[in-house]
């Protein structure tokens, strides 16, 4: 399911006529109080205050950075958070922190009134993403979009990103961002379930995914699942028949997990999907939300690897 361009095209113009190849769709979000830098460092999540603040520091850090650069043209909160060597897997940019910052002027020139408005943000490890919609321009449907960024000593070292223009209509009758499952709240539950909840997405995806094993859906899903995906629809009958019908058009797909990413009760999974040998495939994020111990909502956003890319690091 490739995305459609016409925002991904505006911001290429836009890098154009700046004379380099930017970062496209990487969302400046809504606010969030900031933090000093923590003293801990970088680290496995665990359940000890040290952690929390560091993990609740990256959050702020990356708000604070996106916002600043995409929504302001500040460049200064890229000297501050972000390492010189920043390293880019977005195959629109090039390496290095001056490209963000030139990307950020570059954009608020000429969307002045782009808004990026963070939906959900996770952090484990040095390891925090972002779920957005990026809309460029007032009133319009916009991007929906996953950032992946990793802290090294504090600061920003390296991002990972996929971007999906948003649909006309849904499959399932919900948008690529609200929260249907009970309670309908935004933020991820308590870390103390996020060990058990990262373990059982993990064998949840590999059994469907990657084994492309239908039974999974019956082990671990709830049945009042929803769906955001705008081309399945709604419930466990749903992701059985849109999943059952990709498994049999595409029987040599592969599907390989580069990173899991898990805060509470949400649980993320960056992957490399393949849907026939000798394709570049598709950049994929899949977010769950497990209740219960049973995954009760998914989100995800998807971006066909292009043919050639500004950085040698490839999008994973």
């Amino acid at each position: 399911m490739p995305p459609t361009t016409p925002v991904r095209k505006a911001l290429v113009a836009v890098l154009a006529s700046s004379a380099l190849l930017g970062a496209a769709a990487v969302p400046a979000v809504a606010a969030v109080p900031a933090a000093s830098a923590p003293a801990a460092s970088a680290g496995h999540a665990g359940f000890g205050y040290g952690d929390a603040a560091r993990l609740g520091y990256q959050k702020s850090v990356a708000v604070r950075v996106l916002k600043g650069v995409f929504e302001q043209g500040d460049t200064g909160v890229v000297d501050r958070y972000v390492r010189p060597d920043y390293i880019q897997h977005n195959p629109l940019a090039p390496d290095g922190a001056e490209t963000l910052k030139n990307l950020g002027v570059a954009i608020h020139q000429q969307f002045p009134d782009a808004r990026y408005d963070v939906r959900r943000v996770i952090s484990e490890g040095d390891l925090v993403l972002v779920h957005s919609n990026v809309v460029l321009t007032p009133d319009t449907r916009g991007t929906a979009v996953f950032d992946i960024f990793r802290f090294q000593g504090g600061r920003i070292a390296e991002h990972w990103d996929v971007g999906q223009e948003v649909p006309e209509s849904s499959a399932n009758g919900n948008d690529m961002f609200s929260t249907e499952s009970w309670p309908r709240t935004e933020q991820p539950g308590p870390r103390w379930s996020t060990g058990f909840n990262k373990k059982l997405v993990t064998k949840a995806f590999e059994q469907l995914l990657v084994h492309k094993d239908l039974s999974a859906i019956d082990r671990y899903w709830g049945p009042e699942y929803h769906q955001h995906n705008p081309n399945i629809t709604d419930g466990v009958a749903g992701v059985k028949a849109g999943l059952g019908g990709y498994f049999e058009a595409f029987p040599q797909l592969t599907v390989t997990p580069k990173r899991v990413i898990a805060e509470g009760d949400l649980v993320a999974v960056h992957s490399h999907y393949v849907n026939a040998p000798g394709e570049r495939g598709q950049a994929i994020v899949d977010l769950f939300r497990v209740r219960g111990g049973k995954i009760v909502e998914h989100w995800d956003v998807i971006q066909d690897v292009p043919a050639s890319s500004a950085n040698d690091n490839t999008m994973f």
